[in-house]
């Protein structure tokens, strides 16, 4: 559909105007407003011209803060004035701070003076003197200040559904991230698409956690929720226990987080006392989702578990699971495709596709591929090609009935010996140890064989397991090459703010073990 995200603010007060379309995730009860669809649309108006009061149609404006309602009414004021939102983690330090306000070209940030021990403001002081296109900066603290500087008659512009709406840095699992420019078509179907193979329902209420910066809270989440006329709640910080209260409060019968959330919430739901019983569906992407804890999901919270999978520059989502599908598709698989998007799985080396059920390259073309990388021509010709398919750089399989299996990044592809080892296989074999509650597996350098697997784990609280325990669980489930050598375990791993497991990270921290 030609769709805008100010159209569907639009349509939304004018068809459901009086239902509940915002509630804030915040711990205080009392203080968790509420605004319907027509109060939302309201304010995302005044927003809107208060902007055109400081920039033009077309200029990047940053927001640097978490989940917040106020960042959401900035989400929807800045599509309705034709302003491009540029989105940035909460958790950045000056120096990816003053990075991305450069590379995208800022004229304007809105931020907190301070979240979670990051002093936001003295941050961007320390660095303002290197972002000469930078000319405001305005603080959610003085909100209703900056909604007094609107023109009572400012009319705001015609924005098409090619226009671009924002540019959403990458989550940075192997490296620096890069720009996606990204277009209302693209955000505003993919959502649509998201929500109606959920089975989403008006007056349904979604609980989400999941980062407003990242495009699973703003638009899997936000405009997700718009188009199903549902209410969402978007969560100010993933705290188990303020997830799980939010759940039962508000009767939410939906929930997103990545896996991580996901374990969060087992370990707690126990000791809760919660009454979930409303909650019908959790979703979950991101990041491999070991099969064992969807399979806990369902049978301890009664809910039925839907996959997600996708990329920034996909706005986001390539492929989802039906609420209808098998178990053991919806456990195992990454789903079908959604709507309108071709999907290949393509031999790296020749870029041509494989034959079903053999692993290649995950390829995917259609209305929700980005526009490009911010100033970035050459990043954009090795992402997408002549043909316009984006090469998402995830090893694949696709089975005859269009289901996809993931097998993990082209790039974390252990080459043992000549013999390719895909870390997802080992990760599902450590997976379904009931001592193991998140595994991650990387090759690291070795003299005699290339390379060798290192596998980095974390164990379930009160339980325990050694490395000889969990040698034979995979001894017992994979062939001799694929077995780990290196073994290291953590409390935690180093994460991007959106949840996915930094693996460059473990590589660097890995040490070489001696050759066998």
């Amino acid at each position: 559909m030609e769709t805008t995200i100010g159209g569907l603010l639009r349509d939304a007060a004018s068809t459901a105007g009086d239902r509940t379309a915002l509630i804030a995730g915040v711990p205080e009860a009392s203080a968790r407003r509420a605004l319907t669809f027509s109060e939302t649309l309201t304010q995302a108006e005044r927003v809107a011209a208060a902007l055109l009061a400081r920039f033009e149609p077309g200029e990047r404006v940053a927001v640097w803060a978490p989940n917040t309602v106020e960042w959401i009414l900035l989400e929807y004021g800045a599509a309705l004035a034709g302003i491009t939102l540029v989105t940035v983690n909460p958790a950045y330090r000056p120096s990816e701070l003053e990075f991305v306000l450069k590379q995208s070209r800022a004229a304007g940030i809105f931020l907190l003076p301070e979240w979670r021990s990051n002093p936001m403001a003295a941050a961007l002081d320390s660095v303002r003197t290197n972002l000469p296109a930078l000319r405001e900066a305005v603080l959610f603290t003085e909100w209703e200040e900056f909604l007094a500087t609107h023109r009572q008659q400012e009319r705001l512009p015609q924005v098409t559904p090619d226009d671009p709406v924002q540019i959403q840095y990458t989550s940075g699992t192997t490296g620096f991230p890069k720009g996606a420019v990204l277009h209302h078509r693209g955000v505003t179907n993919n959502a649509r698409f998201y929500v109606e193979r959920l089975r989403l329902q008006p007056e349904e209420t979604m609980v989400s956690p999941m980062p407003l910066f990242h495009t699973a809270g703003c638009f899997m989440g936000v405009l997700g929720a718009l188009q199903a006329r549902a209410a969402l709640v978007p969560v100010l910080m993933f705290e188990p226990g303020l997830v799980l209260e939010l759940i039962e409060s508000t009767g939410a019968s939906a929930f997103c987080g990545v896996p991580t959330m996901l374990v969060a919430l087992l370990e707690s739901v126990g000791a809760s006392g919660r009454d979930l019983s409303r909650l019908r569906v959790v979703v979950s992407g991101g990041s491999v989702v070991p099969a064992e804890l969807a399979r806990r999901l369902e049978r301890e919270l009664g809910v039925t578990f839907v996959i997600v999978f996708g990329t920034t520059e996909c706005s986001p989502l390539v492929t989802q699971t039906a609420l209808d599908d098998s178990e053991v598709d919806r456990v195992e698989t990454l789903g079908r495709p959604l709507p309108q998007v071709d999907v290949m799985i393509a031999a790296p080396d020749s870029g041509s596709p494989v034959p079903v059920g053999e692993v290649g390259e995950l390829c995917a073309r259609g209305y929700q591929v980005m526009t490009g990388y911010n100033d970035n021509l050459e990043g954009t010709a090795a992402a997408i090609d002549s043909q316009g398919w984006y090469h998402t750089g995830d090893l694949a399989s696709m089975d005859a009935r269009g289901y996809l299996r993931i097998e993990g990044r082209l790039k974390d592809m252990i080459i043992r010996g000549g013999e390719n080892i895909y870390p997802r296989e080992i990760e599902d074999a450590l997976g379904t140890h009931p001592a193991v509650a998140e595994v991650a597996v990387v090759g690291v350098p070795d003299e005699r064989w290339g390379e060798i697997v290192a596998a980095f784990v974390r164990l379930s609280p009160n339980l325990e397991a050694t490395e000889a325990e969990l040698l034979a669980h995979c001894r017992a489930r994979l062939a001799p090459y694929k077995l780990p050598v290196r073994w290291e375990f953590v409390d935690a791993f180093p994460m991007t703010g959106s949840g996915k497991i930094q693996k460059f990270k473990l590589k660097e921290s890995a040490a070489v073990p001696a050759a066998d």
